[in-house]
């Protein structure tokens, strides 16, 4: 007889037929998942009407919490208590209307058995899309089977046949037409210049300096060294609480000094009086001196690129790190000078910043840096959420936002940047935005993922183009006017295209002066990419 106590093992229950499970990942800020609720519960009953049509039923894994007013798993440990009630070969949907921590939910899809669905519904007022993308990139980070599927109200043909594609066997087969590998590439100046610079970085390495791991639940966005290493890139693990710490040595009168530049380079900033709800001159002080911060913490330890994560800890102290993010990814920018006084840090050149501490971000940034200034072009990048996008007049043009943080050339400098205060639901600490409209013109849009154990890259061209101020102000009021707005539109590649593929959240932009010159780019960054041994995906109309 055995003298220890052993566990009792919780058994799982059996899968009814032809009832699939519900579950809805959301936010760890407790204000978001209260705010975005009713729409999450609208979509939910959409999706459980789709599939009563079909004879199926939805059965919700969990019930809504009476004590917060919502039913999304808001917490790693809530997700394992979730999953132990759900029979693990049931057909499984993960249904996201708004952001989610992946991370809440992964553990429990990663020993799942039955076919899992990722499903959102296509809109802009809540980012359900840009949560639905983050998990899918996880899941692909992990090597995990699922299927995924997006409507806009659930009734359409599109969606309907694919949905009984899923009840029936378990998948969805999308199109991926327009993705082919890098073909062997022809001997130009451009490619010249890539395998070139690739060589180098291999030769002499690259920092880049991370503030903190996991921004929001985002597993796709953490690359092990294992796999950076052989790249040539290596990382500085910084804290943010060094970040917060050097923020309290900034004198006011530096500070001051930034803002001053910003002023009189024609930036405007919205500035109300209630620093509950409206932004104030001391919320911008505190991004300043985080700015200021960033670049002496990215000169003491000799970094290439950093990164901010923010949204948790720092978020609890200070206001969004947004304006310094964007600042930073601006050539023409604000000089920052040592401690001493003595030099000007990072002269002359913008310092790549990788929003949100997505290590993807990083490599792109740094490679797309270093691409475009040494062909004598604006070098100026950032991410983007893909956050949503609609019909006009024939063509389907995407809503890319990021929360603040987009350099100032690509809304065609400061004198067309307004600082707006961020929303209280998701900082409460306030802080100023980039706020504006990207300026049309041609760009470069990639996203380096972790997929099949390897780290690949996707690259695609894409125009930035104007919209009629009405139209403009009705996409923001549709998203978050706060935050800068990009009218981009994919070449040869459509809306379900475009969703069925991309392994991110995030897109990254990079413009080029004409069509020929951002072709001549992509060249040299597929190269570089090719030559360091990352995975070279082209997508849509791409030519080399």
């Amino acid at each position: 007889m055995n003298p220890y106590t052993l566990p009792e093992l919780r058994p799982r229950p059996e899968a009814p037929a032809s009832t699939a499970y519900l579950i809805a990942s959301g936010d760890l800020r407790e204000s978001a998942n209260v705010a975005g609720w009713p729409t999450q519960e609208a979509m939910e009953r959409a999706i459980s009407a789709a599939f009563a049509e079909e004879g199926w039923t939805v059965v919700r894994a969990n019930d809504v919490d009476p004590a917060t007013g919502h039913g999304f798993i808001s917490s790693q440990r809530m997700g394992l208590e979730v999953f132990t009630g759900i029979p693990t070969d049931a057909p499984l949907i993960v249904a996201e209307a708004v952001w989610q921590y992946s991370h809440h939910v992964l553990a429990g899809l990663r020993t799942h058995r039955g076919p899992v669905l990722t499903l959102a519904n296509f809109a802009g007022e809540w980012p359900g899309l840009v949560g639905l993308l983050g998990l899918n990139a996880g899941l692909a980070k992990m090597g995990k089977e699922h299927s995924t599927l997006w409507s806009v109200d659930f009734t359409d043909d599109w969606f309907r046949s694919r949905l009984r594609e899923w009840i029936a066997t378990g998948r969805i087969a999308h199109d991926v037409s327009h993705v082919r590998t890098l073909p062997a590439l022809p001997e130009t100046p451009e490619v010249e210049l890539g395998r070139a610079l690739g060589a180098e970085l291999l030769l002499d390495k690259a920092i880049i300096g991370v503030f903190d791991e996991g921004c929001m639940g985002m597993y796709n966005a953490i690359f092990d060294d294992e796999l950076l290493n052989p790249i040539g890139i290596y990382k500085e693990r910084l804290s943010q609480s060094a970040l917060y710490a050097e923020m309290l040595r900034v004198e006011d009168a530096e500070a001051d000094a930034t803002f001053d530049w910003l002023t009189s380079a024609g930036m405007v900033f919205r500035f109300g009086a209630d620093p509950a709800t409206e932004l104030t001159r001391d919320q911008v002080q505190w991004q300043l001196k985080m700015y200021i911060a960033a670049v002496r913490i990215a000169d003491d330890f000799g970094v290439d690129a950093v990164g901010i994560q923010y949204q948790q800890g720092l978020k609890d102290l200070v206001p969004a790190s947004d304006l310094a993010e964007g600042i930073l990814n601006t050539t023409d920018r604000p000089p920052v000078f040592s401690r001493d006084g003595q030099r000007e840090l990072f002269a002359g050149r913008a310092l790549p910043h990788f929003n949100e501490a997505d290590e993807g971000v990083a490599v792109d940034a740094l490679i797309t840096d270093r691409i475009w200034r040494a062909m004598g072009l604006v070098p100026d990048n950032t991410l983007h959420d893909v956050r949503w996008g609609e019909d006009y007049e024939g063509r389907f043009v995407w809503v890319y936002e990021i929360s603040g943080s987009v350099p100032a050339s690509h809304l065609g400098g400061w004198d067309h940047a307004e600082g707006w205060r961020q929303g209280e639901v998701f900082f409460p600490a306030g802080g100023a935005t980039i706020n504006g409209v990207s300026r049309p013109g041609e760009v470069v849009i990639s996203r380096v993922f972790l997929a099949d154990g390897i780290l690949q890259v996707d690259l695609l061209r894409g125009s930035v183009i104007e919209l009629p101020e009405e139209e403009t102000r009705r996409r923001k009021e549709m998203t978050n006017p706060e935050w800068p707005i990009a009218h981009v539109v994919l070449h040869d590649i459509d809306r379900d295209q475009f969703m069925a593929r991309h392994k991110a959240n995030h897109a990254q932009v990079v413009y080029a002066p004409d069509a020929e010159t951002a072709d001549r780019a992509l060249l040299a960054k597929a190269a570089m990419f090719d030559h360091i041994g990352v995975k070279v995906n082209l997508v849509g109309r791409v030519t080399l």
